[in-house]
């Protein structure tokens, strides 16, 4: 087996694969179950907190874009931690996202074999989850273009799916059915309408999450410096406007009352409309929850490969595949301590402090665009205006204040975990030649 060192990962992602992989990351399952939880902070309005959440989400992927053309390579976060902060650092925000990653992959396999797969068989949830898991692997080894193909076409369902809903909603008001004038009424008896923006805005930018994930394929993008930024702001600008329109055709189509009660919103809008059977949905739904878990998986492996590269994790997870040039060792590690968490069921305990973790990530990417201005970089890489990753780490500060304090307290837990191996492997690459540490 060759090493990082032997052989460089495959640059085989072009522009519109690169932006069919952002997409796909961030239409992941969580559009078809947050509308409602939206709603029932937010009120009928609950286009506002989306349109809101995207703004916020913009700001960070402008950081990300800048460091992924100016550094790109493997490692994400991590990397640009490392080289702005020190390796403390860098291995602090590698863990949080790696943490975050194999978390996510973990919940998505139990949620894959769950209540969207009864609808057509029932099988134990631990022999779904391996088996899950282990052909996603598979996939994940075989090479990024086949990954990111089938991607494509997963993406395009669950785009299929989500403009279904847009198309019912507005069949529903034509008819006379729905109700436009929710799409006006912002605020709960609890919230005002500046509160409810704020909370349901929180809510909505776990929605957008994912993008992030994109940076850690730059080294395998043909021209990362020119595709990267179009594929990036492409893909949320997209998302976001696929996010609206859904938005607003289930508040017009649906009570607000109904759509908060629900776990699947977008299923009472097509048993509002008729005429699509809601079998279809859970297909679709399982498609979404399977694509993410593809997505999550390669982000989680190249992060794995990255952060061993530099010198933060076992340099055993470096091995790549000799003629697919896939990161076999990373991606084995990574599916196995999914495999753990989706057959403990510890998931769910953890799946609230994902985004308390990838706002520290988020935090620390703003802040080290500006520390990394004084190095040149790549000629040509896309430059940020500086009020964006200024605006983009006071946003993640907001934000972390509407995370509830029972979340905090699992996320401190883990934070700390990741502080003393930080401290360890810290400490380690100290002692390495300047010629290791520098490779």
């Amino acid at each position: 087996m060759s090493t990082a060192n032997d052989q460089p990962l495959k640059r085989a992602l072009t522009t519109p694969l690169l932006y069919f992989f952002i997409l796909g990351d961030v239409l992941g399952a969580g559009v078809y179950v947050l509308i409602g939880q939206v709603a029932a902070d937010a009120g009928g309005a609950v286009w506002v907190p989306l349109a809101a959440a995207l703004a916020l989400a913009l700001l960070t992927a402008a950081s990300y874009a800048e460091l992924a053309t100016k550094y790109p390579r493997a490692g994400g976060a991590s990397h640009y931690a490392t080289r702005a902060y020190g390796p403390f650092a860098g291995f602090l925000a590698g863990f949080c996202m790696l943490a975050a990653g194999i978390v996510s992959v973990g919940a998505l396999a139990r949620g894959f074999a769950g209540d969207y797969l009864t609808a057509f068989v029932t099988l134990p949830v631990a022999l779904v989850a391996v088996v899950f898991l282990a052909a996603l692997a598979l996939l994940n080894a075989r090479g990024i273009r086949e990954s990111t193909r089938a991607n494509v076409v997963a993406t395009v369902i669950e785009l299929g799916g989500l403009a279904i809903i847009v198309v019912l909603g507005a069949w529903l008001l034509l008819r006379g059915d729905g109700d436009p004038g929710r799409l006006t009424r912002l605020g709960t008896p609890e919230h005002g309408a500046a509160a409810a923006v704020l909370s349901g805005a929180v809510l909505a930018y776990y929605s957008f999450v994912g993008f992030e994930t994109s940076v850690n394929v730059a080294e395998e993008t043909r021209d990362p410096r020119r595709s990267y930024p179009r594929a990036l702001f492409g893909a949320l600008a997209t998302a976001g406007v696929v996010y609206v329109l859904v938005g607003l055709a289930a508040s017009a189509a649906v009570p607000t009352s109904t759509l908060a009660a629900s776990s699947g919103p977008l299923l009472e809008v097509v048993k509002a409309a008729g005429g699509v059977p809601v079998w279809l949905f859970s297909a679709i739904a399982l498609v979404a929850v399977a694509n993410g878990a593809l997505l999550t998986g390669i982000m989680s492996s190249r992060l794995a490969y990255g952060m061993a590269r530099d010198g933060l994790l076992p340099v055993a997870l470096t091995k790549v595949l000799p003629g697919r040039r896939t990161p076999w060792a990373a991606i084995a590690v990574t599916t196995a301590l999914s495999m753990l968490l989706a057959l403990t069921g510890s998931v769910a305990t953890l799946a609230s402090t994902l985004v308390l973790l990838l706002l520290v990530v988020f935090f620390m990417v703003n802040t080290a665009v500006l520390v990394l201005r004084r190095d040149p970089g790549v000629p040509g890489h896309f430059r940020a205006p500086t009020v964006l990753p200024v605006l983009g780490a006071a946003s993640c500060v907001l934000l972390a204040t509407r995370i509830e304090p029972a979340v905090w307290l699992r996320g401190l837990i883990l934070l700390g975990v990741g502080l003393v191996l930080a401290a360890v492997a810290a400490a380690r690459r100290g002692e390495e030649p300047a010629s290791v540490r520098d490779r």
